[in-house]
């Protein structure tokens, strides 16, 4: 550090130099014709903290560059592509905006948490603990990498609505694949294979022949398809098996017949390739007059009416893949499993009584 008077040139000169703590190479910043001593010396006292920004900026980076390493990050570890190009295109919408040149040791709690509850107040729920989610992982990979000491992502409790989802009912399921078999319809198969097995829609693209045994009616699930990583693994990891409906099990005798040079089970559609199954369903529903509901609601239309049948939910877990209990729980209460004869015994008066008129005197 240093404040020079330059005769020559009648001003002063302020020079500030440090090691850099990583390299030890010296940094320097140097400011020329200042026009009085008192102003040399207040710039003098800007250049350290100047420089120990500077400093800073080398060791810890900013929000924009985080979120870049981040993704990078993911992008090597075993994580579809999919689930990468969510953080991806969730963090740089939601954040950058608000941290993008912040230093991320800056980013404070408070500054998350009104990240979620203003800035994206007007979202839904899950996607509000979804961002708060990726905001955490990139905090975590921040920290992994000693950039910063602590991980300030809050804790925060969401309410999240138990209204339950639109399904289609027997009657409707019924309406829907007769009225697709009499039609035609390209995608009456794939419907029908969705509504009697509970198979995700990856699952039934991925489906090929050889996972199917119609003499024991058994498809062996292990694999999915989706249009940013291709053929994959199953979205748990684990294999499964699936029973064939006696009904099914002739829709796929047909098929096989129909298209026997093909690997695959299900036809090929243009629009399935170009992931449009949920705006096909929505339209065929709406023209039927049926409720519209989404491609991936046949799965619960399936798991629901398993239920309602006395199907024990750890059969209807088995077959259709889930873990969690409290995802099952869903279905369950959508089924009104549990609430089935719990007013059988409840007898509180006599309806069929002939009414008696009391007068009051």
């Amino acid at each position: 550090m240093g404040i020079k008077f330059n005769e020559k040139k009648n001003y002063w000169i302020v020079s500030y130099s440090k090691r850099h703590p990583l390299t030890r190479k010296p940094l320097s910043i140097i400011r020329k014709g200042i026009k009085s001593k008192a102003e040399a010396l207040r710039v003098e006292k800007q250049l350290v903290l100047e420089m120990d920004l500077k400093l800073k900026r080398v060791i810890v980076p900013t929000w924009n560059d985080l979120v870049k390493d981040y993704i990078a990050d993911l992008s090597q570890r075993d994580v579809s592509r999919k689930t990468v190009d969510s953080y991806r295109l969730c963090l740089e919408a939601h954040t950058l905006k608000l941290w993008g040149d912040k230093l991320i040791d800056e980013i404070t709690s408070f500054n998350i948490r009104e990240l979620i509850q203003k800035h994206v107040a007007h979202r839904s729920v899950s996607h509000q603990k979804n961002i708060l989610k990726y905001v955490r992982g990139a905090f975590t990979y921040a920290v992994e990498k000693a950039l910063i000491p602590n991980n300030p992502t809050p804790l925060m409790k969401f309410k999240i609505g138990d209204k339950i989802k639109k399904v289609l009912t027997q009657e409707q399921i019924k309406v829907l694949l007769t009225q697709a078999k009499i039609m035609d319809c390209e995608w009456y198969e794939i419907w029908a294979t969705a509504l009697y097995t509970g198979m995700r829609n990856g699952e039934l693209y991925a489906l090929t022949w050889d996972k199917v045994n119609l003499e024991q009616r058994r498809i062996l699930v292990d694999s999915s398809w989706n249009s940013k990583d291709g053929f994959k693994d199953t979205k748990s990891g684990d294999d499964r098996l699936a029973e064939i409906a006696p009904e099914l099990l002739f829709i796929l005798k047909e098929l096989k017949l129909k298209n026997h040079d093909s690997n695959f089970v299900l036809p090929r559609i243009d629009k399935w390739d170009k992931s449009e199954q949920a705006r096909e369903l929505r339209m065929f529903l709406m023209g039927l007059g049926l409720p519209v509901i989404r491609f991936h609601d046949l799965r619960a239309s399936w798991a629901t009416l398993m239920l309602s049948k006395g199907i024990p939910p750890i059969k209807v877990m088995s077959m259709a893949g889930w873990k969690d209990l409290k995802t099952m729980q869903y279905y369950i209460r959508k089924a009104g499993v549990d609430i089935s004869g719990i007013s059988d015994n409840l007898s509180l008066h006599n309806p069929n009584s002939e009414a008696k008129i009391l007068s009051f005197v």
